[in-house]
């Protein structure tokens, strides 16, 4: 049977062709980077406060795109990446907290397939029995790593109730691969955290956007989800514009996406732990820093994380 191929909203925004790779490899080699900038570990970790915790809500940032959320008493992890290297790469920092000091996690979710979203030895390495929610098409690959959780499979514009929060997944611009054949046979999704059941509403809704480049879909969520108290959103791995620009967004980019889903608190991610890209950590930062300060939004309303740090909604 033919594999399914999933797509963009914009049928433009395709994987990059194997010449266009090679291009940028090319590119790559001419150039000098100072990778010495840290992002930084958090000095005041709360590992034993997060792993008794069940009545305050919390945001941890782990690093990339791998945060602990802590909403009515439940556990949840994005992304789970704990690998020391990415391909060739070595990680930049290590991840702000590892599995050993993660409390019993319920639920994952994940976002698509790639290796910086999908882990297998970190999978494995979570303490407890999550359930995992994943987008269309990619239930049977989480399925044979996962094999005692029960796994959801959430098409775009669906969403799975457990306890207190519903979890609804919604469009991003990416692509997915995993080996030589398997080029967007599952889709890629962002996730909306919403408090579903009555009297649940103090922490309000939350954005986890996964990997995507900017596209118009950013306004479509924040017109159907318009209660977004913080959004995640990736700023790193754009460089060079010319060719990640489908598939990841700037820091002006990420800004505007901030805008069109009108949240209240950008939190950013998924630049300082693997050189994805040309960018540096400190460009990301800097010309994140600016695009905010030339468009005149206060600046309480950004919240920059050092690994491990906890933000504390109580």
């Amino acid at each position: 049977m033919k594999k399914r191929r999933y797509r963009n909203l914009d049928p433009a925004a395709r994987p990059a062709t194997f010449g266009e790779l090679m291009r940028w490899r090319r590119e790559r080699m001419r150039k000098k980077k100072d990778m010495r900038f840290k992002i930084g570990q958090a000095p005041d970790k709360q590992t034993a406060r997060l792993q008794r915790n069940r009545c305050d809500s919390t945001i941890t940032w782990i690093g990339h795109s791998t945060f602990l959320l802590q909403i009515a008493g439940l556990n949840i992890i994005t992304d789970p990446v704990f690998a020391r290297r990415m391909g060739l790469d070595v990680r930049l920092e290590p991840p702000g907290l590892p599995p050993a000091e993660l409390p019993a996690i319920d639920v994952v979710l994940l976002s698509h397939s790639h290796y910086d979203h999908m882990d297998k030895p970190s999978l494995l390495q979570l303490p407890g029995s999550p359930a995992v929610l994943v987008p269309d098409g990619l239930g049977p690959a989480v399925r044979k790593i996962m094999k005692q959780s029960c796994v959801y499979e959430v098409p775009w514009g669906a969403y799975v109730t457990i306890g207190p929060l519903s979890y609804h997944a919604v469009p991003a611009q990416h692509w997915t691969k995993r080996s030589l054949t398997d080029t967007n046979t599952s889709h890629w999704c962002g996730w909306v955290i919403r408090q579903a059941a009555a009297g649940e509403e103090r922490f309000g809704t939350l954005y986890y956007a996964g990997d995507s480049g900017y596209f118009p879909g950013f306004r479509a969520i924040g017109d159907r989800f318009p209660d977004i108290r913080y959004a995640l959103l990736p700023i790193g791995a754009y460089e060079p514009e010319w060719f990640m620009g489908t598939q990841h967004m700037t820091p002006e980019e990420a800004v505007q996406a901030f805008e069109d889903v009108r949240a209240d608190t950008f939190i950013p991610m998924h630049y300082g732990a693997f050189r994805l890209a040309d960018d540096t950590t400190e460009e990301a930062l800097d010309r994140l820093l600016a695009e905010w300060h030339r468009r005149g939004l206060p600046r309480e309303r950004l919240t920059l994380l050092r690994l491990g740090e906890t933000l504390c909604d109580s």
